[in-house]
């Protein structure tokens, strides 16, 4: 069995058919589109589910940085006794502000309802962590959709192509047929 070629994150590669007549067999025309049409619809599944991974990346590292920014105030402030005032989000349109007496610990969302305590620089440690995985993760989907975007491409290049050979050989029976009957006449 032949050794599929894939993408760093297992995405196989399309082939691209060079010569068509070699790579269809007698009246296969149909059954080849049709295989490359399911191709093509597999790799825009994909490039869809990468889309949505990408919108949820975009819209998940701003709110890292912005977490990982508070985190730095509050440790550039820890050293100061007076109470720091603040205006914090209850929710999207309503705001309240706050005195808030320096602590040495942070409260952190982790996701599914869990926060967890922290010191300022485990909270600083884990953030800064999570915006460089969440800023690799952005890249490699990235490279991904370039590379499903590619594979979309040949696909199409290739129907195309087993098309317009389909295309070619019935008009050659075709004129073939017809020379016969011009043949037949004379």
């Amino acid at each position: 069995m032949a050794q599929v070629e894939t993408n760093p994150r297992g995405i196989p590669k399309a082939p691209f058919v060079a010569k068509v007549e070699e790579y269809m067999g007698a009246g296969e025309t149909e059954a080849t589109l049709r295989k490359f049409q399911e191709m093509i619809a597999k790799y825009k599944y994909m490039e869809n589910h990468t889309l949505q991974r990408k919108r949820g990346l975009e819209s998940k590292i701003p709110e890292i940085k912005k977490s990982l920014d508070m985190v730095k105030f509050l440790i550039s402030k820890q050293d100061t006794d007076e109470p720091l005032e603040v205006q914090y989000e209850l929710s999207e349109t309503l705001w309240a502000n706050a005195k808030i007496k320096p602590q040495q610990t942070v409260n952190l969302w982790l996701g599914a309802n869990v926060m967890l305590e922290y010191s300022y620089e485990e909270a600083r440690d884990l953030l800064a962590s999570k915006l460089g995985s969440a800023n690799k993760s952005l890249e490699q989907v990235d490279e991904d959709l370039e590379f499903l975007r590619e594979q979309i491409t040949t696909m199409e290049v290739n129907t195309a192509r087993v098309y317009n050979y389909d295309v070619k050989l019935r008009r050659m029976k075709k004129e073939a047929g017809e020379r016969e009957e011009k043949e037949e006449q004379d």
